[in-house]
């Protein structure tokens, strides 16, 4: 059977103030009422049943995942003590659903990216699972063509064609530098590495013994115990795994990686510039995601609000005002970066106050 995974643990601290860390990005509310983890779930419901729909998030967002998503069962709900990155999230989902499904595909996803039209999206995924059922022992992941030399984002170079729609992968680059994604962008060699797989289930599993031996073995571990052991147990057991990527820990040195091309508009809302592109912009450029703002004389800025709030802006460019009920910000659209080290010296001066 045909199993899908969306991870939705990330804290989203590049968008504070509206995302917390009791309610992080995933689920806020900006876009028409729904949160990105009710898209990303409303985008599978064509392609997954919702009892083998799976979440995995952290421990202290399961109840609100849970109101999120009523319609899935409470036992795929996923919740890791503390996070320690994609193959240890990967690796506990395809070990719990293993325990369920031996011989199960599995597709992941995430939580924090828009994609869109619906249709080339979902004939990707199906073209991608057919590709891991195919081929057994391969891992499957989905390519998006790249349209800016972006620093932030991993690169997939495309290989021989293994089947048609579905080619070789023939290298993984994580983060270039501006010159090397340039040149990158320019070959046409070259994808954007989504985050999202498709893969049997004994396929990651095998793969991840081969490469991460010790995590593997305590992942095995802790699935077999899960739902019996004690929290502190899960707790101290999860807080001991290595801490790494799928694309570091797995994907690059992996024997077998095929690539599906996804021809949709993929955005991840990792800023508040990305998360603005949600929006048309005004005659002056400047976009709300709020009911109630006024710009007066001023250009190219950003206004959002998750409350019944007027925010009004005069004679100001280029900036970005975030509301919330007891914090503002207020940065310059090219520094929306720093606003993670903002929030970090947040911390440092208030503690938890503002979390």
């Amino acid at each position: 059977m045909r199993h899908a995974i969306i991870m939705a643990g990330g804290a989203g601290t590049r968008l504070w103030p509206i995302s917390r860390r009791l309610r992080p990005k995933q689920l806020m509310r900006l876009f028409d009422g729904e949160s990105p983890l009710q898209m990303a779930a409303k985008r599978l419901e064509s392609l997954f049943d919702p009892a083998r729909t799976w979440i995995i998030t952290s421990a202290a967002y399961l109840d609100l995942v849970a109101d999120e998503l009523p319609r899935l069962p409470r036992e795929n709900l996923i919740g890791e003590p503390t996070g320690r990155d994609t193959a240890n999230a990967i690796g506990l989902a395809a070990h719990l659903i293993a325990r369920r499904d031996p011989s199960a595909t599995m597709a992941v996803f995430t939580a924090d990216h828009i994609i869109r039209p619906q249709q080339p999206f979902e004939a990707a995924i199906r073209a991608g699972l057919d590709a891991a059922e195919a081929h057994p022992a391969a891992l499957v992941t989905f390519g998006i063509t790249p349209t800016a030399a972006h620093t932030g984002y991993g690169y997939v170079r495309r290989g021989a064609t293994a089947s048609p729609g579905v080619q070789r992968v023939a290298e993984f680059k994580e983060k270039p530098t501006l010159t090397v994604a340039e040149n990158y962008l320019a070959s046409g060699e070259y994808l954007w590495n989504s985050g999202m797989f498709a893969w049997r289930v004994a396929a990651i599993i095998d793969e991840l013994r081969r490469h991460l031996p010790e995590n593997a073995d305590a992942l095995a571990a802790l699935a077999d115990g899960w739902g019996r052991l004690p929290a502190e147990e899960i707790a101290r057991r999860f807080e001991s795994l290595r801490k790494i990527s799928i694309d570091f820990g797995v994907m690059e040195k992996a024997r077998h990686v095929l690539m599906v091309e996804m021809n949709c508009e993929w955005l991840d809302l990792g800023s508040w510039t990305a998360v603005a592109k949600m929006a048309e912009p005004d005659e002056q450029g400047n976009i709300a995601l709020v009911a109630e703002s006024v710009v007066m004389s001023g250009m190219n800025n950003i206004v959002v609000s998750d409350q019944p709030h007027l925010v009004a802006l005069l004679g100001v460019d280029d900036l970005v005002v975030i509301h919330s009920p007891d914090a503002t910000l207020i940065c310059h659209r090219e520094r929306v970066e720093e606003i993670k080290e903002l929030a970090n010296r947040r911390i440092q001066r208030f503690g938890e106050r503002f979390e």
